[in-house]
């Protein structure tokens, strides 16, 4: 049986006054004590490479695809920037206006004549043309918390033979996602999955990757690991592992926990749990709810002046792009609410 968001809940320490799940999430108990317990002990590449498996292996139950499906890396940028090195000369990539830079920058600097064009989210699936490569998009978007209309903008994108991207590193841990629905998916998991920075999955179909040359392929992305640490005629993996870079060993080690931990859990309760919380705190604040829920509350506060508040308070959130932003996961309550809306007096 799938762990409920009170069982989720009791993995971590009191976390009431950090609502910044956005900006990074609180480790578990289990993922500290293993940690801790990795310090104490002596290096064992093979015990770490069975860790990063074992990561490999819950973050593909996370987002419902094969573990042959996922790649591991550090940072979505560098994984992003596979994928642009891969996409043809002069192609055009269409993203959200404001989207994060890790998502837009390698298609920005890539050369080769690719253009980037960006429209407002909620006009992203509308603008999808013939002549585009890819739209590439976060489902959740960092600086406001807005959802994309994700369906649409899959159906509009396979109409047009266009390929797809999806950066679901502000959802995967609070929302369900299912990565088979686009080409391409990236993800770090030092946010709502909770794990160490450090620690990055990339998923692939098997009809884009046949499309990707494995540019930062190293001794990891061989067939045999072990077999492919020395010379230029190592047999690459045949899945996806092929792109892999190797693993940060101690980040790893911290993430495999709290990945087992949410790919354990209940990703519609969870959804339902913060964004409960997230609606209750827009009434308290008098702001509209969104369009589709979203455990991320943001309003304008160009000065800083309420997230200065709100620290002096002993309330940990965070600014983005002249908005207070607030973030609400599991580890948070309706005491966090009442914090939050009277220190802002309301």
């Amino acid at each position: 049986m799938a762990l409920s968001p009170a069982d989720v809940r009791a993995a971590f320490p009191d976390a009431r006054g950090y609502v910044a799940a956005c900006t990074a999430g609180i480790p578990t108990r289990a993922t500290r004590a293993a940690v801790r317990a990795d310090l104490d002990a002596l290096p064992d590449p093979v015990r770490y490479a069975a860790v990063a498996e074992r990561c490999r292996t819950s973050f593909a139950r996370l987002v419902g695809v094969a573990p042959e499906s996922v790649a591991l890396g550090a940072q979505t940028s560098a994984m992003v920037s596979l994928l642009a090195a891969s996409l043809p000369d002069g192609a055009v990539v269409l993203c959200p206006d404001g989207e994060f830079s890790s998502l837009v920058l390698p298609f920005v600097h890539a050369g080769r004549g690719i253009t980037v064009r960006t429209v407002p989210l909620e006009a992203l699936a509308a603008s999808i043309e013939p002549g585009d490569t890819m739209v590439a998009f976060s489902i959740v978007q960092s600086a406001t918390g807005a959802v994309a209309d994700a369906d649409a903008i899959v159906a509009a994108a396979r109409a047009h033979g266009v390929r797809t991207l999806c950066d679901a590193t502000q959802a995967v841990g609070w929302m369900p996602v299912a990565a088979g629905a686009f080409d391409a998916l990236v993800c770090h998991a030092y946010k709502w999955l909770c794990a160490p920075r450090g620690v990055a999955f990339l998923t692939v179909t098997e009809d884009f990757a046949a499309s990707i040359l494995p540019r930062q392929a190293g001794w990891y992305a061989g067939t045999d690991p072990w077999a492919s640490c020395y010379g230029g005629d190592a047999a690459l993996a045949a899945s996806a592992r092929r792109f892999d870079v190797s693993p940060a060993w101690q980040a790893f080690v911290g993430a495999e926990p709290a990945l087992a931990l949410f790919a354990d859990a209940d990703p519609a309760a969870l959804r339902d749990e913060v964004t409960a919380l997230a609606a209750a705190l827009r009434s308290r604040l008098g702001l509209p709810q969104p369009i589709r829920a979203t455990p991320i509350v943001t309003w304008r506060d160009e000065n800083g002046a309420d997230i200065a508040r709100l620290r002096e308070a002993g309330v940990v959130a965070s600014s983005r792009a002249g908005n207070a932003r607030v973030a609400l996961h599991v580890f948070n309550d309706l005491r966090d609410v009442d914090d939050i809306a009277r220190t802002l007096g309301r």
